[in-house]
Order: C-alpha cells, then sequence, then structure tokens
C-alpha cells in the first residue's frame, strides 16, 4: 500500500502499552492526563529510540569511514545498518539510493540545489496549493536564480487538489513536479501515485515531501513511481536533525553534488577534486550519527507494531475525533477532504487560535496553532490560522475526549 489507509479494518494496537513505551507520556501537565496532539509538527521518542542514542555515545562513538581502530568500525556499522533499515522501510532498491540529510527541508534544498543546476529562464516548477514552505522557498529561491516560474496547482474549499487543474499545468516547460503527500495543515492524502504516473508519462521528474507520510502507512517508492521522497526523522519517532532523501539511483548518479568538503571526495588536489560514490557524493562532512542510528531503531520500533496496524487505528480514531469536533457549536472544521491522514485542523468562532492553544494547554492539551508553515493556504482559505490536532500511534479516545473537554471549556472562558 502506497498511500496513507482510510479503513477502520486490521489489527487493533494495544495503546495503553504503546503509551507506556514513550517516558514523556507518562508526566501530568499543569495538573491534567498530557495528551499530546502535536505530532504534525514532532512526535515524542520512544525509549528504545533514547536508549539507541544513549547506547551509541556511551558504548560505540567515533568518525565514520575514516578509522581502522574498533570504535571507528562499530560506529560505521551501525550507521550503514540504518542506512539499510531505512532503504528496506521505504522499498528502495539500492542502498546508494538513500541519502542521510538533516530532515525534509535539506532534503528537498539538495534536489533544488543540485537539479536545479540544469533549470533555466522560462522553465517550470509545478506544486500545489497546499505545500508546507519547505517546499515554496526554496524553489522560490531557485527562480530567482534562474529565470524559472513557480505553477500552483490550486485546490478547493474541502482541500482537494482539483486534478482536472493539475494536468492542465503539467506543461512542455516543466522541469519538475515536487508535492505534498498528506498536508500538514489539513491532512489531506494527495493521490501521489496517480501525480507520478502522469508526470512521468511526460519524462518530467518527481519529488515527494513524505514528512507526514512514512509514520502512519506503509511506503513503497518504487510503488509510487517516483524520483525523490523526503521525510524526517522526527515526525516518525526518531530524533531531530536527521532526515533521509531517497533519489532513483539513475537520477543520482547524474546529480552533481550538493556541498563540498570531507566524506564527498574521493581524492583532493589544488588542481582537481574527484567525487566519492553514492551515496557518499551527498553527504559532505561529518553526519549525525546518533541522529541516523535513534533513526534506525525508530523504524524498527514503528515495524515491529505492523504499518497496517497503526494506519487502521489512526484512522479510527481520525474518525472519532471528526465526530467529535462536528458535535461542537461555533466549530468549523478546515480540510474536509474526502482522503485524509491524521489531522484535525479548527477553528471555533470568536476565538483566536492561540488563545485556544493557550486554554488548551492549561487543560494538559498539547495542540499547533497558527498558520503550520502553510500561509499561502491559509491566505486560500482566508484565515490567519487553525487550532490543529493531529495524531499519532499512541493517541486514542480519551485524547480526543480530553480534547473536547479543553474546548468547551474556552469557549465558556473566551467565546465572544
Amino acid at each position: 500500500m502506497s498511500e496513507p489507509a482510510v479503513t477502520s479494518s486490521g489489527p487493533a494496537l494495544d495503546v495503553a502499552a504503546i503509551r507506556q513505551d514513550f517516558p514523556i507520556l507518562r508526566q501530568s501537565m499543569n495538573g491534567h492526563r498530557l495528551a499530546y496532539l502535536d505530532n504534525a509538527a514532532s512526535t515524542q521518542r520512544p525509549s528504545v529510540v533514547i536508549d539507541a542514542i544513549s547506547t551509541y555515545y556511551s558504548r560505540d562513538h567515533a568518525n565514520v569511514h575514516r578509522g581502522v581502530h574498533t570504535l571507528s568500525q562499530r560506529a560505521t556499522d551501525a550507521q550503514e545498518a540504518a542506512r539499510e533499515i531505512v532503504r528496506q522501510f521505504i522499498g528502495a532498491a539500492d542502498r546508494r539510493e538513500i541519502i542521510f540529510t538533516r530532515g525534509t527541508t535539506d532534503s528537498v534544498n539538495l534536489v533544488a540545489g543540485t537539479l536545479g543546476q540544469s533549470i533555466g529562464p522560462g522553465d517550470e516548477i509545478l506544486i500545489t496549493h497546499m505545500e508546507h514552505h519547505s517546499n515554496i522557498v526554496p524553489w522560490q529561491m531557485l527562480c530567482e536564480r534562474t529565470g524559472a516560474r513557480l505553477v500552483v496547482a490550486p485546490i478547493d474549499s474541502r482541500g482537494e487538489l482539483l486534478m482536472g487543474d493539475f494536468l492542465e499545468r503539467l506543461g512542455p516547460r516543466t522541469r519538475l513536479v515536487s508535492i505534498v503527500h498528506v498536508s500538514n495543515a489539513l491532512g489531506t492524502v494527495l493521490p501521489v501515485e496517480q501525480l507520478a504516473a502522469e508526470a512521468k508519462r511526460r519524462g518530467i521528474p518527481v519529488l515527494i515531501d513524505g514528512a507526514q507520510a512514512v509514520a502512519h502507512t506503509r511506503i513503497d517508492v518504487r510503488a509510487l513511481g517516483c524520483d525523490f521522497y523526503a521525510f524526517s526523522g522526527h515526525k516518525m519517532y526518531g530524533p531531530t536533525g536527521i532526515g533521509v532523501l531517497y533519489g532513483r539511483l539513475d537520477r543520482l548518479e547524474r546529480l552533481p553534488p550538493y556541498q563540498g568538503g570531507g566524506e564527498m571526495i574521493l581524492s583532493v588536489s589544488f588542481e582537481k577534486t574527484e567525487w566519492n560514490e553514492l551515496p557518499y557524493k551527498f553527504e559532505a562532512g561529518t553526519p549525525h550519527i546518533a541522529g541516523i542510528v535513534g533513526l534506525g531503531a525508530a523504524i524498527t520500533y514503528l515495524e515491529s507494531l505492523d504499518m497496517n496496524a497503526v494506519a487502521s487505528h489512526e484512522s479510527l480514531v481520525l474518525d472519532y475525533g471528526r465526530r467529535a469536533l462536528e458535535a461542537i457549536d461555533g466549530l468549523t472544521l478546515v480540510g474536509t477532504a474526502k482522503h485524509k491522514a491524521g489531522v484535525l485542523s479548527f477553528v471555533v468562532d470568536g476565538i483566536h487560535s492561540h488563545d485556544l492553544g493557550t486554554v488548551l494547554d492549561h487543560q494538559g492539551v498539547a495542540v499547533r496553532t497558527g498558520h503550520h508553515c502553510a500561509m499561502p493556504l491559509m491566505s486560500f482559505l482566508g484565515l490567519s490560522g487553525t487550532a490543529r490536532a493531529s495524531l499519532a500511534v499512541y493517541n486514542d479516545r480519551d485524547d480526543i475526549d480530553q480534547l473536547v473537554e479543553a474546548i468547551r471549556i474556552a469557549i465558556k472562558l473566551l467565546g465572544r
């Protein structure tokens, strides 16, 4: 399966046991049980991830690929074992297709900085109206440098991509399609496999921002048919500051390096530098080794839960949350696409989202408020921002019930 599940069938998860895997969830917040619903911004970490990082630092730390001593070889083995875990997790054909980056933003900038060298005046880059800033700004910067043009495919008021308009914008000057898999602000699941197929029929490469998808469903990059797929560790129970760019091998082989320095070279003289083989050509300098180890542990943890079970569980909680929020007078859900992942964005009449978020925090409920790094989308919707509750594997109906009660308290306190 290559898109987040919307079915409610599947094996059940023991959420109470899963919550015990996450030390941070055991604390109270402002005198209340912690209902952490800010997972689209950053998920929490299970003990196995924290322990893996601690073990690396206390037992195995050294620089990688640069030493013959035992610690260096242990660190190298741990990093490359994690690369193989990532490869298998997303269905890549070759470990050389897995590039470690600082996160999704860094991954998108890597493509913009390398593939972008072949883009010139009059060329076009196609995105959608629901992109995160990290999939807008790098392309704007590229267009300013090269004279290319950023083309935006529109959406409707439900947060659905207008497919006909998207296809109309796939033109002879389109040099890249860069699209989100799941909208961080609305939860809309784009039909990325279909979109990629349409682009590929025209010979156009495709990058998918998978930051909001990889923790919630099984991903197969070959089935998706994309050329690049980007995601971040901290949105899938792993460390901050680590991410992945998958790139199809033939694409990566043709691209120039992104940054210069150590590790990405085979030989250096003052006259000429010879680049290293993949994937190291794109991994200049000392990597975030502990983060890579932690990412591998996070993926192993996720797979132990069964990704189909994860998707099914989150779909059930999403549906329960949607119905519960719809029952609150004065609350409007924002983003009602037919195919959605675990994001519930909403506004409450007469209450600013920041004020709402503050009251919810006093009730132990953590949500995100504001524009969610999607200001063009908010402008299209005519909103300054929303409150956003976003789900993870450790969320359940109790979290939704606590959210609903906190919203009702906020309405009593702040309602106009």
